[in-house]
């Protein structure tokens, strides 16, 4: 029982069943409203300045939770002729026993192609750190059969983080009704083992999305619109497909979301010029049972006017959640 915690819930959520599996980035199911962490050439695409705060906590249900706390800023900078941006996120599994911290810069270069098409490059460099508690965890050598937990372990306690940069890139293209984008994070696969002499490797994530807007008056474009979507990301072992639709009428957005064989999310939104909020739920309806109860998650999104551009600039027009 070597290096064995004895939260197997946890255990087994971690390593997707399996101790031999690899490790997996947070997923947050409002795509949109955390958009530099869905794809980094996604920076400076509302053109004027905007901080974005994100909450996710994910299966309350269990003993070992994973709640994931995000915050962002970006612009487009007409001087640069692309968007800039800063994320910084926090994410809490097992209740605090694996910390990481996260602090990223992003640049998405902007070209229009014609009169109709545009595409962005962006590029990501992340500095990270990943931390446990060692005094949450527990080891079969303190086990006594008949009084349980009551013995010191022998095991050498960690002392030092894995401290590790990174880095990212994507690619978008867009025309006043229809997107597409393709990211690619983690690109040299650091290790992130604990342990020195081994290793540990972070699998590289690819994403690919698409959608389209599509209003439900086309001569009265301001009564409401419908926008079908597609996420697709890969992560080692790890497959994930997404398919949703979003329904903004007014100011207000509702929006129904399938994770193939894992969750319905279900989602309601509030948007202006100047400030937007959304709130969904993930019903499990995997294996995994409705012991979980599902996934909360939370946005606010802050908007700042700026003044106009001398340089044309195109605004994508995505989903805001």
């Amino acid at each position: 029982m070597k290096r064995t915690l004895t939260i197997l819930s946890f255990l087994a959520v971690i390593c997707g069943l399996s101790f031999e599996s690899s490790a997996q980035d947070p997923a947050f199911s409002q795509f949109y409203a955390n958009p530099l962490y869905l794809n980094p050439a996604l920076a400076g695409s509302a053109q004027c300045p905007r901080v974005i705060l994100n909450y996710r906590n994910q299966w309350p249900g269990i003993p070992a939770t994973f709640v994931t706390y995000s915050a962002s800023y970006d612009q487009y900078v007409d001087a640069l002729s692309g968007g800039i941006g800063l994320q910084a996120y926090h994410d809490r599994a097992g209740t605090g026993i694996i910390n990481t911290n996260h602090v990223s810069g992003m640049y998405a270069y902007q070209l229009a192609v014609d009169r109709n098409f545009s595409i962005k490059a962006g590029f990501q460099a992340t500095y990270y750190q990943r931390s446990i508690d060692w005094s949450s965890l527990t080891f079969g050598d303190q086990i006594d059969e008949r009084f349980g937990f009551i013995y010191n372990t022998g095991e050498t306690p960690i002392e030092s983080n894995v401290n590790r940069i990174d880095f990212s890139a994507g690619f978008l293209g867009f025309t006043d009704r229809f997107y597409f984008g393709l990211a690619a994070h983690h690109l040299t696969e650091p290790n992130e083992s604990f342990f020195q002499n081994a290793e540990s490797r972070l699998p590289r994530k690819y994403t690919g999305h698409v959608g389209a807007l599509i209003p439900l008056n086309s001569a009265v474009p301001e009564e409401g619109s419908i926008s079908p979507n597609i996420v697709y990301q890969r992560q080692g072992e790890f497959n994930q497909l997404n398919l949703g639709m979003y329904l903004n009428k007014g100011i207000m957005t509702g929006g129904v979301w399938y994770r193939w064989n894992d969750a319905l999310i279900f989602l309601v939104g509030i948007y202006t010029d100047a400030f937007r909020f959304g709130y969904s739920y993930d019903v499990t309806v995997s294996s995994l049972g409705t012991q979980t109860l599902g996934s909360h998650e939370i946005s606010v999104t802050m908007m700042f006017p700026c003044r106009q551009k001398r340089r044309k600039f195109r605004q994508m027009q995505c989903p805001k959640f």
